[in-house]
């Protein structure tokens, strides 16, 4: 059981002007001086809502995981990965938290996800980018329960990918043909900076994960995995 308040604020204004002035100042010399500001506008409140937020989402679905550990759990690392990208940048610019599938290993599994960037914060949930194998069995589950696909996004507005064509081996006027074409299926809820620092962040991603837990159900059965 928790024991912080309801209300209580994890994050502060700071964790925007921190991600402004990174934006700015992205190199490695201007990080290193502001690591402890990292560490204290970032990090450790982004473990405190972490850790607190296991309880709201065990009540949501047992089989989705709040990993509050530093490294490896559901903070993304603020480092990019410039190996094969023109853009050598070191640092993200936004917080990426997720709260993933237990059997998820990767980040193209059935997740939850809070992302906190100036100007654009916002839920988001479903399956994102997923292989040809896990694209072809949601779509088959649309194909084979079309009435249980349309009450699970009939509140949602789906981003993501689409292909230019139907998909080989599904049919072209299907009602659903647009769903279908789809290479991700995600549905968000934005949040302003204000929610973000106040003290209905903890409720407000709630009641955001709530409102797109039919699309997830739907997506997480379609993949054989438990919900």
């Amino acid at each position: 059981m928790s024991c912080m308040p309801q209300n209580a604020a994890f994050f502060s204004p700071d964790l925007f002007e921190f991600l402004r002035q990174l934006k700015r100042h992205n190199n490695r010399d201007w990080f290193a001086k502001n690591k402890a500001r990292y560490q204290q506008a970032v990090i450790d409140p982004a473990m405190r809502f972490i850790s607190e937020f296991a309880e709201p989402l065990a009540a949501i679905s047992p089989h989705f995981v709040a990993d509050a550990r530093p490294t490896r759990g559901s903070l993304f690392r603020i480092y990019r990965d410039t190996r094969f990208s023109a853009d050598k940048k070191p640092y993200k610019t936004h917080v990426g938290i997720h709260f993933s599938h237990e059997s998820g290993k990767d980040a193209h599994a059935p997740v939850f996800y809070l992302h906190l960037e100036p100007d654009s914060c916002f839920v988001a949930a479903g399956v994102w980018h997923p292989d040809n194998r896990a694209l072809t069995k949601i779509r088959a589950a649309i194909v084979a329960s079309p009435d249980q696909w349309k009450k699970a996004t009939r509140k949602l507005e789906l981003d993501g990918e689409s292909l230019v064509r139907p998909p080989k081996g599904f049919p072209c006027d299907h009602s659903f043909i647009a769903d279908l074409k789809r290479k991700d299926f995600v549905a968000s809820v934005p949040l302003s900076e204000e929610q973000v620092y106040s003290g209905r962040l903890m409720r407000d991603v709630t009641t955001a994960c709530k409102s797109m837990l039919p699309l997830v159900e739907f997506t997480t059965k379609a993949l054989g995995l438990k919900f």
